[in-house]
Formats: structure tokens, sequence, C-alpha cells
């Protein structure tokens, strides 16, 4: 196989991709920082309709899914919602999923179409790689009729599982756009009173799962006295560098994949897609692995970092909706919950502020709001941190949860939050 020549045959425009989709196709696209923006700009063009477009996490109001005009044509299923979703919920459907089971759940129960990812470019021996994102992206790419790259310059290239032939795409489009970045959130003074809370709870030696936001950033300065970290985590973010550069991460003491970072992918700064780009101690493995708990479970001492809308005084956590007004979703929480718990000296932690709203309302509550999705549920949860404390809610009864869990609320919802306990029979 001449190599240049393939993708010569295999290369195309925007227009010709529009030109073979049909009628009631299910079409899948990369997630997040790595969504085909010239496929998903010009997606609305296309004359077919009846296209169902599975999607995750979108980083822009694209216009099949949030002008009116469209919505009859184009039906909008996503497995997370961030703020574009949220704005644009009349025709953009949530999926409810476990992320390690997201993209073979769908393949299992549905006929894929198409694929279209984005991708670095191809190199001597013919691979490209998809770059910051392997949650379900190699399992679906694997699995549908079409596949489509869109291959981008600014895509760092990757190692671990995110290897594709040219050989199993069928259209490449070449395309030069940044990759979408995350706004670096500096911590506020609670989020630093959580953070201290939660380092204390996080030993030498341990390997942590973080996420994104003021939370995960605040706990990641605080943790720059700890030693031999290491890092088994849904998403790479720019903090680990922060740890890396400060040899606080060493990947040393993991008893999983030794002297490795482990993520399924990478969302962040320019600088942080510059750090993965060619490092070999930085592995994208495919999420159905890297979310499985009893993977995650395999590192000893394996803590795993979330946050939530809410916490019900029963131990019950919601961190996806807010009665049926649809928010974020489940991701990986409950897988990395789940795999942390299971873990030889492992912890699961829900991390959230003790208020929302401005300190209008509490986020720990007698009962969740009718509607309310269980994301992790009581039976399950570990640790739960605010910024007025940190405690251990797993094999308390429901008495001393309630009591627990009023502890660390806002003084100023104690009392109510006691007396609600009182009638429903909690205390």
């Amino acid at each position: 196989m001449n190599l240049r020549e393939e993708y010569q045959k295999k290369l195309v425009d925007i227009d010709k991709v529009l030109s073979i989709l049909q009628d009631n196709w299910t079409i899948v696209v990369g997630m997040t920082p790595m969504e085909p923006k010239v496929f998903l700009r010009n997606l609305h063009r296309t004359q077919v309709s009846g296209l169902e477009i599975y999607t995750c996490l979108n980083t822009e109001p694209y216009e099949f899914c949030s002008n009116e005009e469209y919505f009859n044509r184009f039906y909008n299923y996503s497995w997370f919602f961030g703020p574009y979703n949220r704005k644009l919920s009349k025709n953009t459907y949530y999926v409810p999923n476990n992320l390690h089971q997201a993209g073979m759940n769908l393949i299992q129960s549905t006929k894929i179409n198409v694929f279209v990812g984005v991708a670095s470019p191809m190199d001597e021996k013919g691979f490209f790689t998809l770059s910051a994102s392997v949650v379900y992206e190699k399992d679906v790419l694997e699995n549908a009729d079409i596949v489509i790259l869109e291959v981008n310059p600014n895509a760092p290239r990757t190692h671990g599982d995110t290897h594709v032939h040219i050989s199993e795409v069928d259209y490449i489009i070449e395309v030069d756009y940044p990759l979408p970045q995350a706004e670096l959130l500096e911590p506020a003074e609670v989020e630093k009173k959580i953070a201290e809370h939660i380092v204390e709870l996080i030993e030498d030696g341990s390997t942590i799962q973080l996420g994104i936001g003021g939370i995960p950033n605040a706990v990641a300065k605080f943790l720059v006295e700890k030693k031999d970290l290491g890092i088994h985590t849904e998403m790479f973010t720019e903090s680990m560098i922060d740890l890396f550069e400060a040899g606080v991460i060493t990947n040393k003491k993991k008893t999983l994949w030794n002297g490795k970072f482990v993520c399924t992918f990478a969302y962040g700064s320019q600088r942080m897609y510059k750090f993965i780009d060619d490092n070999p101690s930085v592995l994208f493995l495919r999420g159905r692995y890297v979310n499985d708990p009893y993977i995650i479970a395999q590192n000893e001492k394996m803590v795993s970092i979330n946050t939530a809308l809410m916490v019900d005084l029963t131990g019950n956590v919601c961190s996806e909706a807010i009665g049926t007004s649809h928010y974020s979703g489940t991701g990986g929480q409950l897988d990395t919950h789940r795999g942390a718990v299971k873990s030889k000296g492992g912890k699961g932690i829900i991390a959230m502020r003790s208020t929302a709203k401005e300190g209008q309302v509490s986020t720990i509550v007698p009962l969740l709001p009718q509607g309310s999705p269980i994301t992790v549920p009581r039976q399950e949860l570990d640790y739960v941190v605010t910024e007025w404390g940190a405690v251990r809610l797993r094999g308390l009864p429901t008495r001393k949860r309630a009591l627990a869990l009023i502890s660390i609320a806002h003084p100023d919802f104690r009392d109510y939050l006691t007396k609600e306990a009182q009638k429903l029979g909690l205390i």
C-alpha cells in the first residue's frame, strides 16, 4: 500500500462528506477537546432529516442543535451536558450512563452509521492518533459503517490506545483550528477551605483522580507537600502538570501502570496539549478500561475526588440535575467513586460548597427535589467534604449519617436541617 496515495484518495472537503449522509442515520462524534468542528459547524447545511447526533459536552452552540429551524431534522443526544447543552435543552436529550459503559452501551443498542473524530496528522507508518480522547471514540470507530477524520495539525500526537491506521478510515478532511481550551479557574476562598480538608485525607503514595473546576484546582495547590502521588484519572488536567513539575506526582508508587499517567481524555490549556504531545509517560486508554471500577480498584490508596450539586441527609448524592432540570451528567463520578472505595486503603470523596445561590440555599438537603437523579447512591457513599469539615459515612446508620452531614452544613442551615431530620424520623 502506498500510504500517501491512499491518503490522497480519501481526502475530501466538507461538501463531499455532507453529500454521503442519509435520512435517519446515527452519527457519533468525538467529545469535547476532539469535537470535529468543521463537520458540526456545517451539519445543518445537509438536506437530509431525522439525523441522530451523539455528542458529549458540546463546546459550541452548533446550528443543528441551537437553531429552531432545524429541530425537526436533527436530534442531539448527549452523554454529558455543559453550558451550551443546558441552554439548548429543547433539542438536546441526555443519555443516562456511567462513563466506562457509554460507548459499548450505544454500540450494543444502536446501529452506528458514521463516526466523525479529530486526529493528529498521519505518520510515515500510516497511523493517525485520536489525540486527546479515547473515552468512547476508538470503540465507536471500530463499529461504525463509515469513519471520517478531521486531521488537525494542532491535535497532539498521543501514546496509548489512540492509534488509527489509514486503512480504517473512509474519508479525511484537512482542518486547522485550535483545540477547545478549558478555562483555568482560580479557587475561591471557600474552595481553598474545602481543599484543606480533602488534602488531610490524602496519604503519600496515593493514586488520585481529579476533575476540573475550582475545588480540584484548589486541591492541587494544597498537595505540594505530598510525596510520590500517582495519576489514574478520567481527565488529564493542567494541575497535574504543575504537581509533576513540582516533584509531587512521580507515579512511582502506583500498583497499576507504574511510572505512567493514565487517563482517557485531556482538556485544558495550550500548555497542557503541548505537554501531552508525544509524551510516552501519559497513556490514553479507552474509557471502558480506565473507568472500570474493578480496574481503578487495583490501584492501592486510590483517591477519587468529585463534586456534587447536593446530598440528602441519608447520603444520596445528586450531581447531574436539580429536579427535572438537567445540569451535567453522571460522567465517571460513580465509576471512580466505586473504584476508589474498593481499593486497598482507598477513599471516595464527594466535595461541595455548603451553600448555593450566594448562600441562599443549603446543598445538604433533607430530601432531594422531586425528579432529581441519584448519582452516587447512599449505600456507596464514603466521604463528604464541605468548607466546614469532612465526614465519613461509609457503614453508618441513617441517624449517624444525618448528624454527621448536619455538622458540616453551613451554620445558617443546621437548625433547619435538624428539625427536618426529626420530622423525617432520622434523628
